[in-house]
């Protein structure tokens, strides 16, 4: 079993949500074995030298679309593109992800369950790229979010969601994502942005629906999330059992707060309504309405769930319109922006509790003894300019060297 010695010069405590300095991790085989501040014994073994970069554990971005990857043709493509095409295109995205510094990552929504497929792939070591927690196909409602807009008696059923009308077909669906592999259920709670004829703050599948979903997820021990966008949706969902609220662009105070009771995660994806509006000249101007109506209160929500103590994770639904994979760290510098949040809150966001909320926290999201050896590195700090966030210099994911 090779053994690596890696010396840090800015060590990132997640844990403690601290920044240390002079720490030495060792690696065994794909773990880490000891993590002690000063120097240790290197003999036989190999000493990789980042005294002069800002280090961290392998960052987690919880919300993503691996088959996709930002282009303005990505709603229609999905009607002609085959399944082995996106098997493909997913290949290529997940590795910018890891050469990026995202060694865990968290599939939101994907065409016939192409994530589950490269999931296993790169489990077995067949294709680099990071751990993957993978929904397969959503749920979603007649006309809602994930649902398809092609005219009357072309096609049945939906794009990135198998549509439900009902809670028994709900609980069937929730089944058949089970069956085929996913690690978790996403549920279409409310309209979107990208999506064609519905309202993002209009809910789409109705309580019942929800909770019988849930009902399955949770017998079955899986997660779940949300996309979700509008107050009403939200407050279904969360009282419905769900994990994780995604986007919550158009919450309210009574939102939060029955997060909070329940400790649902809320995942921001700032960057996702904000590169569209950024290319709001090149796309469908649907949408960009409807990204704009998203983003106009987020900042002030996002600073209200902090003060009240709303759990949040890292993600970014990269894929959509101008958002590509490998580029999504601009959301570490969004959260500043939009939510005031600190340097530190930001990072603990994308390693502790994106975590927490994968249910990976033995695994991985700070750099301890007994976890897996997912490592990364900046040349600079982000605490001096958290802009360097977007240059990772060094990728280490299960004790192999990526990148550095």
């Amino acid at each position: 079993m090779s053994k690596k010695v890696i010396k840090c010069g800015k060590f990132f405590d997640s844990v403690n949500e601290c920044v240390k300095e002079n720490v030495t991790v060792v690696v065994e085989g794909n773990k880490i074995t000891e993590v002690c501040e000063g120097d240790v014994c290197c003999e036989g073994a190999e000493v990789i030298d980042l005294s002069d970069k800002f280090v961290m554990p392998g960052m987690i971005d919880t919300h993503m679309h691996i088959c996709m990857n930002g282009e303005p043709t990505a709603m229609s493509a999905m009607y002609t593109k085959r399944d082995a095409d996106y098997a493909f295109d997913a290949m290529i995205n997940a590795k910018a992800d890891l050469m990026a510094g995202f060694t865990t990552v968290r599939d939101e929504g994907c065409i016939g369950f192409v994530d589950i497929s490269l999931r296993d792939a790169i489990n077995a070591g067949k294709v680099p790229g990071p751990r993957m927690k993978v929904a397969g196909m959503g749920i979603g409602s007649t006309g809602g979010h994930g649902d398809n807009p092609l005219r009357p008696g072309t096609v049945m059923g939906g794009s990135l969601a198998q549509v439900v009308d009902s809670p028994d077909e709900a609980r069937k669906a929730a089944r058949h994502t089970i069956k085929y592999g996913a690690d978790h259920i996403k549920l279409m709670a409310t309209g979107g942005v990208m999506s064609v004829g519905d309202e993002p703050g209009a809910p789409d599948l109705t309580f019942e629906e929800m909770k019988a979903a849930l009902d399955i997820a949770n017998t079955h021990g899986k997660p779940s999330s949300a996309h979700a966008h509008g107050a009403l949706g939200i407050k279904w969902a969360v009282k419905a059992g769900i994990s994780s609220i995604e986007h919550g662009m158009m919450m309210d105070e009574e939102c939060m707060d029955l997060m909070v009771e329940h400790g649902t995660y809320l995942v921001p994806t700032i960057i996702a309504a904000y590169r569209i509006v950024e290319h709001g000249d090149k796309l469908p101007q649907e949408a960009v309405r409807k990204a704009k109506a998203c983003l106009e209160n987020h900042g002030r929500n996002l600073e209200m769930c902090r003060a009240k103590g709303v759990k949040i994770a890292f993600g970014t639904d990269t894929g959509t319109y101008y958002s590509s994979h490998g580029n999504q760290a601009y959301e570490f510098e969004l959260m500043q922006k939009y939510g005031n949040f600190t340097v530190t809150e930001t990072l603990v966001a994308a390693t502790k509790s994106a975590a927490d909320l994968l249910r990976m926290t033995k695994e991985v999201g700070s750099i301890e003894a007994g976890k897996y050896a997912d490592i990364v590195a900046f040349d600079e700090s982000p605490y001096d300019d958290i802009s360097t966030m977007c240059r990772c210099t060094f990728v280490m994911k299960d004790g192999v060297v990526y990148k550095g």
